[in-house]
């Protein structure tokens, strides 16, 4: 395995933990980060504003994107652009559609054209990153957040997605393809093989970073001894 570091991908911590983003940010690998409200509410944020200004007051030299909550796009569009005001590296994360399954491209392409910087988010299809991409040509800088771990899990394979998902976004140089919610760490290897610009993981994931170019024998073992220790642990008999 190739040491991820001389990989053509960039990886960015997905998370709203403070203290995992304060450590993820202490290691070079990751060069941006990633939030949405679904973790925000998992790590028990109640002040969604006030958390996003404590952590840009750290982490302030690196991308982070903060997604809108609403589900009407007209106050999408109200809190877009208050999230915008936040600071030079945010970049606004927007549904590819709302609930009621709309599409938000016309609002994609408005704020892109104004100078929004953007993370379209939980894209699926190769139309949506189609849209997407004549949405924003010409326009801010955009993510694409292309939900690949959630294709793998309907048990269609991203790869080839992934890799048509590249050649799409040519047509708009202004924008990064993200493999978003990977599900095991052969997914940066994967990302990088494609073209994908940037990859997103959780803490758990980006934790096993140092196994990276592990002799699988000395890994059989000390799962053995591990398997052994705990059954040891545990006092059963037979």
């Amino acid at each position: 395995m190739t040491n991820p570091a001389s990989l053509n991908v960039k990886i960015f911590a997905d998370g709203a933990d403070k203290s995992g983003m304060l450590e993820m940010y202490a290691n070079p690998l990751v060069k941006g980060f990633t939030t949405n409200p679904t973790l925000m509410r998992k790590a028990g944020i109640s002040d969604y504003e006030a958390f996003a200004r404590d952590i840009l007051a750290t982490i302030s030299d690196r991308p982070i994107s903060f997604e809108v909550f609403a589900d009407d796009f007209a106050e999408m569009e109200r809190q877009a652009r208050r999230i915008a005001t936040w600071g030079a590296q945010v970049s606004v994360k927007i549904p590819i559609t709302n609930t009621h399954g709309e599409s938000a491209l016309a609002l994609v392409r408005k704020l892109s054209h104004e100078g929004v910087r953007l993370n379209v988010t939980a894209m699926m299809t190769l139309d949506q990153v189609h849209g997407v991409a004549e949405a924003v040509q010409g326009g801010a800088h955009c993510f694409v957040s292309v939900f690949a771990g959630r294709i793998a899990d309907t048990g269609v394979d991203p790869v080839p997605v992934m890799a048509e998902a590249v050649r799409l976004l040519r047509q708009a140089p202004n924008t990064e393809l993200i493999w978003a919610s990977p599900r095991e760490l052969l997914n940066i290897f994967q990302a990088a093989a494609v073209g994908c610009h940037v990859i997103t993981a959780t803490n758990d994931i980006l934790k096993k970073l140092p196994l990276i170019g592990k002799d699988l024998d000395e890994y059989s073992l000390e799962t053995v001894k591990m398997f052994f220790d705990d059954g040891k642990n545990a006092g059963y008999r037979m």
